[in-house]
């Protein structure tokens, strides 16, 4: 089944929003922004982007490349954070995203750490570094949810998060993947403005 998705990303990785478009086949609806909406004005652009493209998807696809982190002091991210803060909002007019973090290459290293002996459980977890350095607390937060416990299943977790690689080997099931957890009892945990 086609889902109706909007690619949300910064301007420097165009190029993978454009190669998901054109060169992936993926069975989905594209309701991303393809031209910039002439205006200056950011709230009439967010209101647009909202009522024009968000307000009818179902999947938000964010594109976390080097630009994307909330601490990135020479960025201006009022645009992403609006575009999942819209995408996780479920109002009149507008229901809940699920939200896919696509990682792209230049960040694989900078998020995936390898694995820990844990001291709490004994066990051994894997290392994902999502935090303000790496992506905006929309995303940060919402995939990692408070859940006082040592670690994170993917029931824990709202939003979904792959590689750029595995997410061109099978962009369906990471889309069906994020679709579904609109459903899931951890949708009700979610923060619009963590």
């Amino acid at each position: 089944m086609a889902h109706k998705c909007f690619i949300s990303f910064k301007t420097q990785d165009h190029a993978y929003k454009k190669y998901i478009h054109d060169e992936l086949d993926v069975d989905m609806i594209d309701k991303s922004l393809h031209e910039p909406i002439d205006s200056d004005d950011e709230d009439y652009i967010m209101r647009k982007i909202r009522e024009n493209y968000l307000s009818d998807s179902t999947v938000t696809i964010f594109l976390i490349g080097t630009k994307s982190a909330e601490n990135s002091f020479f960025e201006n991210q009022s645009f992403i954070k609006r575009e999942l803060q819209a995408s996780l909002y479920h109002g009149v007019n507008n229901t809940k995203n699920g939200i896919l973090g696509i990682v792209l290459p230049d960040m694989v290293n900078s998020i995936y750490l390898g694995t820990n002996n844990c001291l709490t459980c004994g066990g051994s977890h894997s290392i994902v570094k999502i935090d303000d350095n790496t992506v905006i607390k929309e995303f940060s937060y919402n995939y990692y949810i408070p859940n006082n416990k040592c670690a994170w299943s993917e029931d824990d977790r709202y939003c979904v998060l792959t590689t750029w690689d595995n997410f061109c080997n099978n962009p369906n099931y990471f889309i069906d993947q994020a679709f579904d957890k609109r459903t899931h009892a951890i949708s009700v945990s979610t923060k619009v403005r963590p």
